[in-house]
């Protein structure tokens, strides 16, 4: 076991935790961030995708011991209310179906619209490929990211 500061949602947090111990579950066991999901556990479908940094990552691969005194954004960060644009977008063109990549989805694509706020739809295409939605709902993904970086 072993001290770590974090900052999540942009609070302080200090927990004792094995240094292996994924972020996946010191969000979801310690800290009972329950938005963001475990999927695969090898970083290869995108339901834990969370912010590190500004970049989208996958926390279930990401260490806690790499994520002190980083800034780590999860769904719950995204807004208070669930009216950040992309949020919004999702719900304007009805993404979800059975919903449960979703976060990891939507994570993915406000990192993208930070970085670039008129992506192309190869631009989407690319920053969406590590994000595996079962439903097949990736038209209305692209439809709804477009949306959104118009209102941005």
């Amino acid at each position: 076991m072993a001290t770590f500061n974090l900052d999540i949602n942009g609070k302080k947090q200090t927990l004792d935790v094995d240094p292996k111990t994924p972020l996946l579950w010191v969000l979801r066991e310690h800290l009972k961030l329950v938005g963001t999901k475990y999927g695969c556990g090898i970083a290869q479908c995108g339901a834990c995708t969370v912010h590190f940094e500004g970049n989208a990552v996958r926390s279930c691969s990401l260490p806690v011991s790499a994520a002190a005194n980083k800034k780590i954004t999860t769904i719950e960060g995204l807004s208070e209310n669930g009216d950040h644009p992309v949020q919004k977008a999702w719900l304007e063109h009805d993404v979800a179906q059975c919903g449960y990549c979703q976060t990891g989805q939507i994570m993915s694509a406000t990192a993208l619209l930070n970085k670039n706020a008129n992506p192309t739809d190869e631009q989407i295409e690319a920053a969406m490929s590590g994000n595996i939605c079962r439903c097949g709902t990736y038209v209305r993904i692209r439809e709804a990211i477009l949306s959104a970086s118009s209102k941005k």
